[in-house]
């Protein structure tokens, strides 16, 4: 997680010193307070790496000295064929048409099938406390 926090705390520094560059070039107040806003967030993310990285053991992305081997085994559970991700992209798609063209029926019909879909992703493999 160090890695990331560097890439994330550099890209801080650039978007802080692009909102003072801009500012001064440009006199215009929307362009400086959006790349004040975007350094806020990447400030708000490289912040959370740097706090995640002192809380867990090392990675083999953080040693300067690790082989390509140290970074081999299992990496975690990837459902091999999930309609689901499918679904919560067409309805965040209807969603974000809704959103734009602001027919509040649509947008009701969108959010609860991307609150169904989201459902369904998160509890794909739940079997329940008492199954085995």
């Amino acid at each position: 997680m160090k890695v990331e926090a560097k890439i994330f705390n550099y890209i801080t520094g650039f978007f802080f010193l692009s909102a003072i560059v801009y500012g001064f070039w440009a006199k215009e107040p929307v362009g400086t307070v959006a790349l004040i806003l975007v350094g806020g967030l990447s400030l708000l993310i490289g912040t959370y790496f740097q706090f995640v990285a002192r809380r867990i053991e090392p990675r083999p992305e953080d040693n300067e000295d690790a082989e390509i081997s140290d970074g081999a085994g299992e990496l975690g559970f990837f459902s091999p064929g999930s309609y689901w991700p499918v679904g919560l992209a067409a309805s965040a798609g209807l969603a974000g048409v809704a959103l734009a063209f602001f027919h509040v029926w649509m947008i009701v019909i969108a959010v609860a099938v991307v609150l169904i879909m989201v459902a369904g992703l998160v509890f794909e493999y739940h079997t329940g406390p008492n199954h085995e």
